[in-house]
């Protein structure tokens, strides 16, 4: 009986994994067509009925390119930190709760910020082992970036879990059933959305990949497989917070169309503002982490338990 449900739960990673990747394939044609449209031309719409092949030829091309490495890199850590950025990526996946058959986390919550914590690593490696100074400052950027805004988002969703007294991500949708906690907490929900924005490297704080002032940020010297490997990450990240954006702010997880449409909108969103804002200037990025979020979270904190504690009064 036990192995039977191990071999489920296996195939049920594997066909997570696969929606994922294809998701990221898909993410990356529509981001393609939303900028084009914004700048009033088309977008891909050669390959396949109005470009729907494209990402799989993009894939094709890049997987088979040459892999080129520079020759003073440290070459294990610059090869294998794609590698561990991807499949951090792809591990936090696995704490949406599935109705059947996967893991169910009571912690859920404590698993995404280990897993995001540490995808800090693998992009301040990846600028340090290609031993160039252009990729070294542009993971030096992102490590300020990435911490900055792990402390914000993290006290922006301490509000939501004094609502909810729990870490288990099942228990959002229970509480969501009458009014969403997007209303309660309006000026919170913004804060969160420029700070997932900031977290996984967007514009307009896309400072890691600065091409006009570090060529290509930390990435620089990636070519081929491990350029691929840390795109398919960014974008697998834009997805998994757009889900984690639904479940805590706009009525949990349910199976229907609707939760699917509101996933879609908020992608969208990420995709809109890259295509509208230009980029922030960085001391300014710092500045509003940490003299703007982090009052407000802080302040919205001690609200949310003044609230709970009246109710559990009343």
């Amino acid at each position: 009986m036990f192995m039977k449900d191990y071999i489920l739960f296996y195939i049920g990673v594997l066909f997570l994994i696969l929606g994922v990747l294809i998701g990221v394939a898909f993410l990356t044609l529509l981001e393609r067509k939303v900028l084009g449209y914004i700048q009033i031309r088309k977008g891909p719409n050669k390959v396949g009925f109005i470009g729907i092949l494209q990402p799989f030829s993009d894939a094709i091309k890049l997987f088979t390119k040459e892999q080129t490495y520079p020759m003073f890199s440290n070459y294990m850590s610059y090869y294998f930190s794609p590698v561990v950025s991807f499949i951090l990526s792809l591990m936090v996946w696995l704490l949406i709760p599935y109705y059947f058959n996967m893991i169910s986390f009571n912690l859920g919550i404590m698993f995404f910020v280990c897993c995001m914590s540490l995808g800090v690593y693998s992009v301040m490696i990846a600028g340090w082992s290609s031993n160039s100074n252009y990729a070294l400052l542009g993971g030096l950027r992102s490590v300020a970036q990435t911490i900055s805004y792990e402390v914000s988002l993290v006290l922006i969703m301490m509000s939501s879990i004094i609502f909810i007294m729990d870490f288990n991500l099942m228990l959002f949708g229970e509480y969501q059933n009458i009014i969403w906690f997007f209303f309660f907490m309006i000026p919170l929900t913004l804060c969160w959305f420029s700070s997932s924005l900031a977290e996984t490297n967007r514009t307009p704080f896309d400072f890691a990949e600065g091409e006009s002032e570090l060529v290509s940020g930390f990435n620089v010297e990636y070519s081929s497989g491990g350029f691929a490997l840390i795109f398919m990450a960014e974008y697998s990240s834009i997805l998994f917070m757009s889900m984690f954006f639904c479940l805590v702010y706009l009525g949990g997880y349910n199976l229907n169309l609707f939760f699917y449409l509101k996933l879609v909108l908020i992608s969208f969103l990420f995709l809109w503002v890259r295509g509208t804002l230009p980029r922030y200037r960085y001391d300014k990025l710092m500045y509003l982490a940490w003299k703007s979020y982090l009052p407000i979270s802080l302040n919205f904190i001690i609200f949310y338990m003044g609230v709970v504690l009246i109710f559990f009064l009343l």
